[in-house]
């Protein structure tokens, strides 16, 4: 089977299902909407967040909804609901296994790894050909493990968050599928944001989680290549053309990484490749 392709752009907006009057000014604001019954719906609304899921239709080319957990007991009236949608890309909560991608047959998988278990398991599930992508969570992570914070108080990640994002993003690389950036969730700290989004499409992360629309552009403009990077990146791709292997450009050599990494940023400025 051919793995399905990240289609979204860089900015993926998390929005209550059990909001709807949310739901389409979210889509507006962000290149896809996270439709979420799991964290952000209490038990007792998980019905009428799965009732709006079904009687507010949005685009289903840009909407994710997150299910809840397969070992727990609300997955299975997600997927009966999430039947009566056009919706296929599914977020997988708390994904933990291989054992959790059973049942899922025509969806579109995005792991959600935020657990112990999920993030040592990640290179199994992204070896799945049906998962589009792995994503990580930090918070849920220190919870699984007894721990009570996954950032110093100066609001950079302890060593175990790192790592665990680094796992992610590698596991997802090695089995072709995208890796998507955790959310940024101190809501002043824009310019902590914009340093964290800005690494992780330095890194190769394909998009990174918004829990609020103030977010949105500040994730967009740190994955969109400055006009310099850009202007570089296509002036040594028509340098390549005829420049047969290695070659000298500009004070720095050219081989074969470097031409991958000048189409990367011609494809993130949305201008094709190569």
């Amino acid at each position: 089977m051919t793995r399905p392709e990240f289609r979204f752009g860089p900015a993926l907006l998390f929005c209550p299902a059990d909001r709807p009057d949310r739901s389409a000014k979210a889509l507006e604001r962000a290149d896809a909407v996270i439709l979420d019954l799991e964290d952000a719906v209490a038990d007792g609304g998980k019905d009428a967040a799965r009732r709006a899921l079904v009687e507010t239709p949005l685009d289903p080319e840009r909407v994710i909804v997150r299910l809840n957990p397969a070992a727990g007991p609300h997955r299975e009236a997600d997927l009966a609901a999430l039947a009566q949608t056009r919706y296929r890309t599914v977020m997988l909560a708390k994904c933990e296994g291989t054992a959790d991608l059973v049942g899922l047959d025509g969806l579109e998988p995005i792991a959600l790894c935020e657990t112990a278990r999920g993030v040592l398991a990640a290179e199994a599930i992204a070896s799945v050909p049906e998962v589009m992508a792995l994503m990580w969570g930090a918070e849920d992570l220190v919870a699984s493990i007894g721990g009570i914070a996954s950032r110093f108080p100066d609001g950079g990640y302890r060593d175990l968050a790192r790592h665990a994002r680094i796992r992610i993003l590698l596991a997802a690389a090695a089995h072709g599928a995208a890796a998507i950036d955790t959310v940024h969730l101190d809501l002043g700290d824009l310019d902590g944001l914009r340093a964290e989004a800005e690494d992780a499409a330095a890194s190769g992360f394909a998009a990174t989680a918004c829990v609020h629309p103030s977010q949105v552009d500040v994730v967009r403009t740190a994955y969109r290549p400055s006009a310099e990077q850009l202007a570089w990146a296509r002036d040594v791709l028509d340098a390549a053309r005829s420049e047969p292997g290695v070659f000298a450009f500009r004070g720095g050599m050219v081989d074969g990484p470097v031409l991958r990494q000048a189409t990367a940023i011609v494809r993130r400025a949305g201008l094709g490749g190569r």
